[in-house]
């Protein structure tokens, strides 16, 4: 066929670069054929020899030969094969109007050169790719609209206005960086762009996108000062407003794709312009260099915190360790708060003087024992608190915390709270005054070392209610309190009760409402971390469920005075309960699969293991003596020994005693759920691990015989040292604990060994807080 490209042309093609015409005639009318395969022709009949080939670019004109030498890819057109790309650039070229002949032309690219006109493009219906950067292009496209047109790069040229673009159909890619075009128009109706890249131009406002398929935009360097008119490029990736005038990062809330942004060398000042990025979750780079707002301290922390998806933050990546850093420093959880908390309190304590505390005194082998309330504000833990010191006023003293904020109306100082100014707060903490401290609502609150050594020094145990992150920041102490959480189940009831007070704003109201969630799920996802659960919807009745979860801590009973209709607590146990006569004989019917049963049933044949020998008693009773003269100043050998910490077990009376039916537990079950939401998780453990019990350090809570003071199972319990006895030498301490002098429990009990009244500890009479109006009419009588 003569309108084919012969192979041999096709080789020598290749290999001269020159084109040539298989044997035989040229068929008249293939231009693309004829061109393609043309080659030189003899001297002497029009031949153009390779001087003036060069003479004629050195003019700008594009010759035949030039084009023959930058063609590349042939394929198939038609039922012909042709070149299908043409690459030109930097030949100064001036006038390419002999391109006009090349119609099969997909691909043509002529950058940098000088070219004014691409009227030519109009003979090339099947182009695809036009390449005309770095030119001198004042006519915005040209040319005829080819059909098939996708991609065009006009930018680095002259052009000063764009025209409608509403034939082309197809265009996915238009460049036009580096113009000096004003406005943007003509789009419209360009339904397949994708791309569109107008940089370094003059644009003032953004206009004239509404509506398009765009997915990357770049505007960067030119004079924009407000982000508008893109709510509606929904499709929207990428976009580039670097190096313009913006102040404001609003008006990009509204692009849910959007993955990269480029901001930089603009006139961001604020770190909560960041704040109108939150809600694009799909935001993986975003470029603030060069902006006023990098001068701010903790720049990156805090905006890494603000959009936590973002993986690369000025051209640097983001570390999960970063994301870590900026949340534990902005919006740190509960436990990081609370370590902080407590770790800022070791250090000032350890500032001050160090003292041995009234609450360490009693007991040396048992924690100090204390009772916390805790639930969302306004849920009635305070005069649940009040009420239960006041009956049960021989076991809890109320523990007065610290506040920055004003009273409420009906709160007095020193009986509520201890209402302070934040300087005084400041320097209470900067004393170690605390053990704990909590910002809730803008203010501070704190639980003071006093509150605890007040109760301790009349041998009480302290009842004392804060919220959780106080809970959070008391479980890094040394102390081991019971934790009650008092929480409401109807979310209206507890909004109307809030509101009827008159106390809270709206605002309160709401914050209050949204941490009921928060302790739920704290209950849900930490068994354990509260030692019962007690709904507070009714007052009356949380109340007596608290007071008879107390009596269950206690080891307490009521009993009715004289047959009346009174009744007074008094200890559950008697001291042939303790001794162990009557337990030995006690039937104890547990159930396989009740766990409370059987815990409780292990602790009773704890108790009733053999006692320890005279020597082990010995050992013990010098252990203890030696503490004793440390704590007294006799000694400064083992007093380091004072520090170490170490971990009790429950002791036996801490355990619920039987109830009827033969079941019993540690920990009340109530019968009934509180909420769907609320799953009481208190675990065995914990509760095991508390230290509300009988063997405290307050003189009120034990109850039991002396004898149980030691060890379960050991039958045997120093009393307070007599400073009579301090002279004792040890060799008469010795002759009094030997193996062959065997005693029985009163004998070891030391009965000769007196308290001393003026004892810390010794359970003197204790001074509580005034009841709030309408819960108590009078004060406590004297004690009997």
């Amino acid at each position: 066929m003569s309108d084919l490209i012969h192979p041999a042309s096709t080789a020598a093609l290749s290999s001269s670069q020159t084109p040539r015409t298989p044997p035989g005639p040229r068929v008249q009318g293939d231009r693309s054929t004829t061109l393609l395969t043309e080659s030189p022709q003899p001297e002497g009949e029009g031949f153009s020899t390779a001087e003036e080939e060069q003479s004629e670019m050195e003019d700008g004109e594009l010759t035949r030969g030039e084009v023959a030498k930058h063609l590349s890819t042939l394929g198939p057109s038609g039922q012909s094969f042709a070149y299908q790309i043409l690459c030109v650039s930097r030949k100064n070229l001036k006038n390419v109007s002999i391109l006009c002949d090349y119609i099969h032309l997909r691909k043509l690219e002529l950058p940098h050169n000088k070219i004014k006109d691409l009227s030519c493009v109009s003979h090339m219906p099947n182009l695809i790719i036009l390449d005309a950067s770095h030119n001198e292009l004042s006519n915005f496209f040209g040319f005829q609209p080819p059909k098939y047109l996708k991609e065009v790069n006009l930018s680095h040229n002259q052009i000063s206005e764009m025209k409608d673009l509403s034939s082309y159909l197809s265009l996915c890619k238009l460049i036009l960086d580096y113009n000096s075009i004003c406005e943007i128009k003509g789009l419209e109706k360009c339904s397949s762009l994708l791309h569109f890249s107008i940089a370094h131009n003059k644009i003032s406002r953004i206009s004239g996108l509404n509506n398009l398929p765009l997915k990357h935009l770049c505007l960067s360097g030119n004079l924009i000062k407000k982000i508008e008119n893109l709510h509606t490029l929904r499709a929207l990736q990428v976009l580039d407003l670097s190096s313009n005038r913006i102040h404001c990062l609003s008006g990009l809330q509204n692009l849910p794709l959007l993955g990269s942004i480029n901001f930089e060398s603009n006139m961001i000042s604020e770190i909560k312009e960041v704040s109108y990025l939150h809600g694009i979750l799909l935001l993986r780079e975003l470029n603030l260099k060069r902006n006023p707002v990098q001068e701010q301290p903790d720049y990156r922390l805090m905006v890494i915190f603000l959009l936590n998806c973002i993986t690369e933050l000025d051209e640097q990546a983001v570390t999960a360790e970063d994301k870590v850093t900026a949340v534990n420093k902005y919006d740190p959880p509960l436990e990081v708060v609370a370590a902080r908390d407590h770790m800022n309190h070791i250090v000032y304590q350890h500032m001050q003087p160090q003292v041995i505390f009234d609450s360490t005194l009693p007991s040396l082998d048992a924690p100090y024992p204390m009772l916390i309330l805790t639930g969302p504000q306004a849920c009635g833990k305070r005069e649940l608190a009040h009420k239960l010191c006041q009956e049960f006023c021989d076991y809890f003293a109320y523990g007065a915390c610290h506040t920055t904020r004003g009273p409420y109306f009906g709160e007095e100082d020193g009986s509520d709270y201890h209402f302070v100014l934040e300087e005084e707060f400041q320097n209470m903490i900067s004393m170690g005054r605390f053990v704990q401290t909590m910002q809730y609502g803008g203010h501070w609150y704190g639980f003071s070392r006093e509150a605890i050594e007040s109760a301790a020094r009349e041998g009480l145990a302290c009842c004392v209610h804060m919220e959780l992150e106080g809970v959070y920041s008391l479980k890094n102490s040394y102390f081991e309190p019971r934790y009650i959480l008092l929480i409401p189940t109807s979310t209206e009831g507890y909004i109307s009760r809030m509101k009827a007070r008159g106390l809270y704003s709206n605002t309160q109201i709401d914050t209050a409402v949204s941490r009921i969630d928060l302790y739920i799920r704290v209950n849900r996802e930490q068994p354990g971390f509260f030692d019962s659960v007690i709904p507070s919807d009714n007052q009356e009745e949380a109340y007596r469920r608290l007071r008879q979860l107390v009596k269950e801590f206690l080891g307490l009973h009521e009993q009715s005075a004289g047959g009346g209709d009174s009744a007074r607590v008094i200890p559950h146990s008697s001291p042939q309960d303790i001794a162990g006569a009557s337990l030995a004989t006690e039937k104890v019917d547990v159930n396989p699969i009740d766990t409370d049963s059987i815990n409780y049933w292990n602790k009773v044949q704890t108790r009733l293991t053999p006692q320890k020998t005279s020597a082990e008693l010995a050992s013990i009773h010098r252990k203890k003596q030696l503490l004793r003269e440390a704590l007294m100043g006799k000694s400064t050998g083992v007093y380091p020994q004072l520090f170490k910490r170490y971990a009790h077990t429950a002791p036996s009376l801490l355990g619920p005693h039987s109830q009827p039916g033969g079941s019993s537990s540690l920990i009340p079950n109530f019968g009934r759920p509180l909420s769907d939401r609320i799953e009481d998780s208190s675990s065995e453990e914990s509760r095991a691990s508390s230290g509300l019990s009988v063997h405290s350090s307050a003189g009120a809570l034990s109850t039991g015989s002396p004898a149980e003071g030691l060890d379960a199972g050991s039958g045997a319990k120093v009393e307070p040292l007599d400073i009579s006895m301090l002279g004792q030498n040890l060799e008469s301490l010795k002759d009094q604990m030997t193996p062959d002098a065997p005693r029985s429990v009163s004998e070891r009990a030391s009965p000769t060994l007196t308290t001393s009244p003026g004892r810390p500890g010794s359970n003197a009479k204790p001074i509580l807080p005034p009841i709030p109006s309408g819960r108590k009419a009078a004060k406590p009588g004297p004690r009997q």
